[in-house]
């Protein structure tokens, strides 16, 4: 740094103020004059070798593992650019540009110093007793650089009061958009909000849920990480961890580091250096597998294939934009030869690193300590650079030079459009313009924040934060058949595009580190169909089990978070991924029981029927008439419609079905017992009338047992019919995977009225009969009426119970053989002992065998 010092009397006109340079000067910088001194700084050195200074000696200026050939390139990219523009008539014809480089080392300390060297002018280019206004006249009013964030951040804070612009060709991190903060920054390298972006989109596209995410201890990684974190989530990704590591890395670091790795997908937020690091102890623990995700900080460091080629096989990166060639750059890069390179202490060491020699007069003590220096050989002159491959001289990949080669025109378009200012027209107070060869900085910010330029054919713009559009190309670090390593494009993200389309990837044309295919990485497997997701308490949103759908419920998509449940008439598969039409349930003609059934009901009819046509053929013998025929053929008759009433029972019922099939039931059955209870009382009275001065006789005649009938017949009508109705219903609560096609009585009472009421004419036959059991044998129906009695309510029970715990087609199958069961009780208790003596012993079908006692 300067200080103004007087020389000469107080107040003499002769007095002069002289610049003393305060501290210790640094000689290893690239200058070149100019009406505008454009500032740059680089990382050409990087890894410090930690050591702590004891203060009893001067410290020694701190050494560096590595060299940086590649930021060599950037730099020299820098000149070049520089003197394009000066040889160029149609860009800056009346100015000279110029260049003050300086080397950042990758080091807030070292970049700070480097950069206040910079704004305050060129301290060996004048001498001690030079004035001030000369030293001046080397200012940097502009900065190129750094290509850190943390960097740009801190210089940023300590420049921002003097309003210095500083353009990063590599800080991508979201916090510098913050114009508030910042209103000095601008870059042409996007910033880290879309490279987030495309990373999302990238690990969700391959279907990797469950990923790594460890970043350098840094501004840089600590914002790109927390916006990860935040863009994962619409996408359904988790981090199964996330980890900080110390630039210098540590053993215990890194054994904290690869302990902790669950995940096959591991992304890296962090620069070259502190991935060699990494991958020598994933190489030390024979660690395999892993699919790497680079950021666009190492996603084309072509030095981290050397040693680990292995392992970096399949790397996926978003890279920034590539220029196919910048031309002319490639001959400015190789045009070194050992007469050259002393011009320069960077190019010196860079030629020395590269052969591994040393030069006379080369005093390189950045990057190795004294005594392995010495021991090289001296350079012999003969090197070339054509003769070995380095970073250096590589221009297949230019992205970050082509970032810089971008931020040294956008200075000079905006003083280009400084240079077009018209007096009276301009921007600042009153239209006043500035002067391009004499402005201050904040005024350069001015236009540079309204440039709008066009570069090697790219429209080159920048919104309002001062980031450029982002476009990525997306890299697949592939081993060529020689072991080298081969950058592939295998798609892009242009940010500018819809969010649907923004990301293009061929698969097909992708190597991948295991195999021919992507690997998953998942915490929990997907849930197939027919199953929900169900969250973990406190694990990642990735972290689930898969849950069966309920019964009644299907999901036909992967990893459905609900399920659905399926209409009343359908019911889920047996994978529950598809409702498919119940099945419908009733008893159908074509099944073995409705068969069975129905045959039983016509054997019964048929049987019925038979016995009448008997009993028609001897209607007029004893025994026939004896047991009042008229009712008997009446019960029989009743008979053959109880018999075909269970064939209503059978088949898919409808409403009229419905309301013909208990109707039927009831009044048939009610008939049958009205006459067995019109027999009973006709044989118990006609013996009780027999008495002397007994008048009981005439209430059983013949038109008093067909009011008996009738009456009952009557009754049932009046109770059945006039209730609710019967009517068909889809009954889908019983069974869930069914529907039971069935009648409903409408009337619960109703329906159990009729049971009882057929109960009562049962309870007064039985009890008729039960009287009249010692009466003649011959002459007597009674003991046959009582047995069938008893097995009528036997059945009927029976019936109630097995009625009331059986649903769909089996209810129905159990009524139907509660009403053969009785009706072929009392087809065969009354009339098969009549029939045996009709056609086996007509001897005994006499009125004299009949009237014995």
């Amino acid at each position: 740094m300067f200080l103004s010092v007087i020389s000469g009397k107080p107040g003499s006109a002769a007095a002069l103020d002289n610049c003393v340079f305060l501290g210790e000067e640094e000689k290893n910088s690239l200058y070149e004059d100019g009406d505008v001194v454009v500032g740059g700084l680089f990382p050409l050195h990087y890894s410090p070798v930690s050591s702590v200074a004891a203060y009893r000696a001067k410290p020694t200026p701190t050494m560096y593992k590595y060299f940086s050939s590649r930021a060599l390139r950037w730099m020299q990219t820098m000149t070049f650019a520089i003197k394009e523009i000066n040889q160029r008539s149609d860009l800056l014809p009346q100015i000279k540009l110029g260049f003050h480089i300086r080397d950042s080392c990758d080091d807030i300390p070292v970049s700070l110093r480097a950069a206040l060297l910079l704004v305050n002018g060129q301290p060996e280019s004048v001498s001690g007793d030079e004035s001030c206004a000369a030293i001046n006249r080397t200012v940097s009013s502009v900065i190129i650089g750094d290509a850190a964030s943390g960097v740009s951040m801190a210089l940023l804070r300590s420049l921002g009061s003097f309003h210095i612009p500083l353009v990063s060709y590599f800080a991508s991190c979201s916090c510098l958009s913050n114009q508030k903060e910042f209103p000095t920054f601008m870059r042409t390298m996007p910033s880290d909000t879309f490279q987030v972006r495309a990373l999302a989109r990238l690990v969700s596209y391959f279907s990797w849920t469950w990923v790594g995410v460890i970043g350098v201890e840094s501004d840089y990684a600590r914002f790109a990480i927390q916006l990860f974190l935040q863009e994962s989530v619409q996408y359904g990704v988790c981090a199964a961890y996330t980890y900080f590591y110390p630039v210098v890395l540590s053993q215990h670091a890194l054994d904290e580091l690869l302990d902790m790795s669950s995940s096959k997908v591991i992304i890296n937020f962090s620069s070259e250096s502190e991935m060699q690091r990494i991958l020598r102890e994933v190489q030390r623990r024979n660690i395999s597998g892993l699919q790497w995700i680079a950021s666009e900080a190492w996603a084309t460091a072509k030095s981290l294939w050397e040693k680990s080629a292995d392992l970096l096989k399949g790397t996926l990166g978003f890279a920034i934009r590539r220029a196919a060639v910048i031309p002319g750059l490639k001959q400015h890069l190789t045009c070194l030869s050992p007469s050259h390179i002393h011009e320069s202490a960077f190019l010196a060491e860079f030629w020395e690193e590269t052969f591994k020699c040393r030069l006379n007069g080369s005093v390189n003590s950045h990057s190795h300590g004294v005594g392995s220096y010495l021991d090289r050989p001296l350079c012999e002159g003969t090197e070339d650079l054509s003769d070995v491959y380095s970073p250096y001289s590589d221009v297949t990949q230019l992205r970050v030079s082509y970032n810089v080669y971008k931020a040294v025109y956008l200075v000079a378009h905006a003083l280009q459009d400084m240079s077009n200012c018209k007096v009276g027209k301009g921007p600042f107070l009153h239209g006043t313009c500035a002067d391009p060869k004499s402005f201050k900085p904040w005024q350069l910010i001015h236009y540079m924040k309204r440039a709008n330029f066009s570069a090697l054919g790219e429209k080159i713009n920048f919104d309002q934060n001062g980031d450029p559009i982002a476009y990525y190309d997306l890299l697949n670090w592939q081993k060529r058949p020689d072991g080298s390593l081969h950058l592939v494009k295998v798609g892009f993200y242009d940010a500018s595009m819809l969010a649907g389309r923004s990301l293009v990837i061929n698969d097909s044309a992708i190597q991948w580190p295991v195999g021919k295919q992507a690997f998953r990485s998942v915490c929990s497997d997907s849930c197939p169909p027919g199953s929900r997701i169900v969250r973990r308490k406190g694990e990642p949103i990735c972290c689930y089990d898969c849950v069966p759908c309920a019964e009644g419920e299907v999901s036909n998509m992967t990893d459905s978070l609900e399920c659905l449940r399926c209409s009343e008439d359908t019911w889920p598969n047996n994978e529950r991924n598809l409702c498919i039409p119940k099945t419908i349930e009733y008893l159908s003609y074509h099944e073995f029981m409705g068969i069975l059934l129905c045959v039983a009901s016509l054997l019964g009819a048929c049987l019925s029927i038979s016995i009448i046509a008997t009993f028609y053929t001897y209607k007029d013998t004893p025994l026939v008439r004896a047991n009042n025929m008229e009712l008997s053929f009446l019960l029989l008759v009743f008979l053959v419609v109880c018999f075909l009433v269970g064939l209503l029972f059978i088949g898919k019922p409808s409403d009229w079905l419905c309301r013909i099939r208990y109707p039927a039931f009831g009044i048939s059955f009610a008939l049958c017992i009205s006459c067995l209870l019109a027999k009973t009382a006709v044989v118990l009275m006609a013996f009780r009338a027999t008495l002397p001065g007994s008048n009981v006789m005439k209430w059983f005649g013949a038109k008093q047992q067909r009011a008996s009938v009738l009456l009952g017949t009557v009754i049932i009508c009046l109770i059945w019919l006039l209730t609710s109705p019967p009517h068909a219903t889809s009954n889908t609560h019983y069974h869930s995977a069914t529907i039971i096609i069935e009648c409903v009585t409408g009337s619960e009472v109703g329906f159990w009225c009729v049971l009882g009421y057929i109960g009562i004419l049962a309870c007064m036959c039985f009890v008729m009969a039960f009287l009249a059991r010692k009466l003649p044998d011959n002459f007597n129906e009674a003991k046959f009426i009582t047995f069938s009695m008893l097995i009528f309510f036997a059945v009927w029970v029976t019936f109630i119970p097995v009625y009331v715990s059986t649903a769909g087609k089996y209810t129905v199958a159990v009524h139907i053989f509660a009403v053969l069961a009785s009706a072929f009780g009392l087809l065969f208790c009354i009339f098969a002992p009549k029939c045996y003596i009709l056609m086996l012993k007509p001897e005994k079908n006499s009125k004299k065998h009949i009237m014995q006692r």
